[in-house]
């Protein structure tokens, strides 16, 4: 009681002495510095964790504890998620696009910690996956309640679960140009003046906090000491195809897996299935362990062979057909790791594995041609290169692929290279998939509104709100008399026929019976039922505004009658859906 009425009071003084334009841009900046202050405590927690668990284990041999971290781990995700939080949190991103498409951009209150405290224990423990998604989603979740607490209109929610992402990614990589750019990419905001400044703020704030917390390698960093070749052109096409293909790989086998795991009905059958798998994998193949980071930072320094560290094929380094053996096993296998871990009932994203596969495309491709002495690529540069392809190619965001390995080098003179090499591997993937990997599940449950804003605006108006109910109602047994005398305290010209229980019978519209309309004799022998007409189509309660609009698209009707379970509820008229869709995209559209 005490809190609201604080609120109340805070949200009467910020209306007065604060415009709605300034507030916006304080509150973006206070969403970056939550959003960034989440990102450090994530990564530094998972850290920590993955240092704990595996400080002093040999590089020169296996380690039996890779059987059982990630299996542990996964389960106590299942039952922090089953008996604490008590709902899914998995696919952060797709859920934050189906509460922009779906809910009014409204983003339940426990993912501001949820999806955090899951995805440490996931990725902490060796879950091959990455923190990028559910930090999205804590940042997100947090502009979309703050915004709600402020009671901030839709635009304006939206606007700050926009800002929560980038302040998220930011923190992340220390990337803010690329996390306006995810935004705007991958979670469609409009972009406009209104909308650009407060995400720039909410980035950079991110960052700052991340930068002054955790130093300016927030991940890694790598300085390109290689200058980029034209001559090198054709291989870095050559690098965007293969990682395209990857992608490919990597989308598919996904939903493949997930698909399968679905038929599954109980949560302890996938976390045996999921976490043994996930286990397995890792001992085998120690650089699917966690978000593979370390791996990504040996390539980029030179130090590609140590790919092979901690595993049973530590002698294999020095043999470069077995090494690019081993580099194939670990791209086809990290799909399979990443996908077991989420199904199995861990948390975490597809972020990280998919710069993860990149770097390692990468170096494989360069690996591979060096081998025959034709030419010598920089194995590093392509490495960088893969990341992007991959990235672009999965999340069909070439933009905040590019960018974002721009930053992570600390300038643009490899930006060429980059530039094709996502280009090609997203228009490679596109001629297969037309949706990411975030959107397609929602694609598929015809959820995806985002990326159509005309769907946007129809998925807010809600069909109870647009109903008319001022037509008179009248009886079947009803004379025309008696409809005379309801047509004359009537202003509509449509009446629709009901029986006493409210069952619809159909309508009589009054340009139908307007040549018997003064024909006395006719008014006790004539009878309603006798003069309607069971119109099409009708309109269900339940039914989207889409479906709605698309009704009176291909009928020619002014008024269409609404319907609860044959019951009639009244009518909902073309000119109210336009003036109120209009309305909606006058509002979204606003500076």
């Amino acid at each position: 009681m005490i809190i609201t009425t604080t609120l109340i009071g805070i949200n009467k003084w910020r209306l007065k002495n604060i415009s709605h334009r300034n507030f916006l841009l304080i509150l973006s900046f206070i969403v970056g510095l939550i959003s960034g202050l989440s990102a450090v405590v994530l990564k530094n927690t998972v850290y920590y964790t993955h240092y704990f668990l595996t400080r002093g284990f040999d590089n020169e041999a296996g380690n039996l504890l890779y059987l059982a971290y990630p299996l542990f781990g996964i389960a106590l995700t299942v039952l922090f998620v089953k008996y604490v939080v008590k709902d899914n949190i998995g696919h952060g991103v797709s859920k934050i696009l189906y509460a922009i498409s779906r809910n009014n951009s409204h983003i339940k209150a426990h993912n501001n910690y949820s999806s955090l405290v899951a995805s440490t224990i996931t990725v902490g423990f060796g879950g091959s996956v990455g923190l990028e998604a559910p930090i999205v989603l804590t940042g997100a979740s947090i502009g979309s309640n703050l915004a709600r607490v402020m009671r901030m209109d839709y635009r304006s929610i939206t606007l700050m679960v926009g800002c929560g992402a980038a302040g998220a990614i930011a923190g992340i990589f220390k990337a803010p140009i690329a996390a306006v750019i995810f935004a705007l990419e991958v979670l469609m905001l409009d972009l406009t003046m209104g909308s650009l400044i407060p995400l720039l703020i909410a980035a950079v704030t991110g960052a700052t906090v991340s930068s002054l917390l955790m130093g300016k390698s927030v991940l890694f960093s790598f300085t390109v000491t290689d200058p980029f070749s034209l001559g090198n052109i054709p291989f870095y096409i050559l690098l965007g195809i293969v990682t395209g293909l990857i992608s490919l790989y990597f989308t598919r086998a996904n939903m493949f897996i997930e698909s399968l795991f679905n038929k599954i009905t109980s949560p302890y059958h996938k976390l045996v299935i999921g976490g043994i798998a996930v286990s397995l994998l890792i001992f085998l193949f120690p650089p699917l362990y966690g978000e593979g980071y370390e791996v990504l930072t040996n390539i980029l320094n030179g130090q590609g062979d140590a790919i092979v560290n901690n595993s049973i094929f530590y002698d294999f380094r020095n043999s470069h057909w077995l090494l690019i053996l081993f580099l194939l096993m670990v791209l086809f296998f990290k799909v399979l790791a990443m996908s077991f871990t989420t199904a199995g009932g861990g948390v975490g994203g597809i972020f990280a594995p998919s710069l993860f596969m990149g770097g390692v495309a990468g170096f494989f491709t360069a690996r591979f041609i060096n081998y025959f002495d034709f030419i010598k690529l920089p194995e590093s540069n392509f490495a960088l290169a893969g990341m992007a392809g991959v990235m672009a190619a999965v999340m069909h965001a070439p933009l905040t692929a590019i960018f974002l390995i721009a930053e992570i080098t600390g300038g643009y003179e490899f930006f060429i290279p980059l530039i094709i090499t996502s280009t090609i591997a997203y228009l490679t993937i596109n001629f297969y998939e037309p949706h990411s990997i975030y959107t397609k599940r929602l694609a598929a449950r015809g959820e995806l509104i985002t990326h159509d804003k005309d769907k946007a605006a129809l998925s807010r108006l809600k069909i109870n709100r647009l109903i008319e109910s001022n037509f008179l109602p009248i009886g079947p047994d009803a004379t025309l008399g008696e409809l005379v005398k309801v047509i004359a305290r009537s202003e509509r010209n449509i009446f629709p026929v009901i029986d006493a229980d409210k069952n619809f019978m159909g309508v009589v519209f009054i340009n139908e019976i307007r040549d018997i309309m003064f024909e006395h004799e006719l008014y006790n022998s004539t009878y309603v039922r006798n003069l309607m007409y069971m119109p099409e189509p009708l309109v269900s309660i339940n039914e989207t505004m889409e479906d709605v609009a698309l009704k009176f698209s291909e009928c020619a009707h002014y008024n269409l009658p609404v319907l609860d379970n044959g019951k009639y509820v009244g009518f909902v008229s073309r000119a109210n859906v336009f003036s109120a869709y209009r309305n909606l995209v006058r509002e979204s559209s606003q500076e």
